[in-house]
């Protein structure tokens, strides 16, 4: 076990937002799991969690315009494995197009907390505390 391993998770998570891909983004998500984001309404838990934070997404993303969300990762800044637990803090940018403007927002910090199963790594939690524009 190693960061590695935990990052390879959480990459594979994000390149299944970067697709659309909601199944994809579940399949990486542990039963039950939490979400904290900045976007309303802010917390999202349980089974489904992954699922219904990706539909209120794509529900405010139509509201303001907003569509092509990619996010890319950095270094990370922080990672703790302890047995089958681990903490991670990835400095993270998104892009995305709002109303047809390209938007670039950098200085985000996205951090997961992870659970080791028996198919790998997933994640239990993630918060997304966002940067700058």
């Amino acid at each position: 076990m190693n960061e590695t391993d935990l990052v390879a998770a959480i990459g594979h998570y994000l390149d299944a937002f970067n697709r659309g891909d909601v199944e994809g983004m579940a399949a990486m998500f542990t039963v039950p799991g939490s979400i904290l984001d900045g976007m309303a309404p802010h917390l999202w838990q349980g089974p489904r969690a992954a699922e219904d934070w990706y539909r209120d997404v794509l529900i405010e993303g139509e509201q303001h315009g907003a569509t092509g969300y990619c996010v890319t990762l950095g270094e990370p800044l922080h990672n703790n494995i302890t047995g089958y637990s681990a903490y991670v803090v990835v400095p993270a940018s998104m892009t995305f197009e709002l109303k047809g403007t390209q938007i670039t927002q950098t200085g985000a910090l996205f951090t997961v907390a992870l659970r080791k199963l028996a198919e790998g790594w997933r994640i239990a939690a993630w918060a997304w505390s966002k940067g700058t524009r």
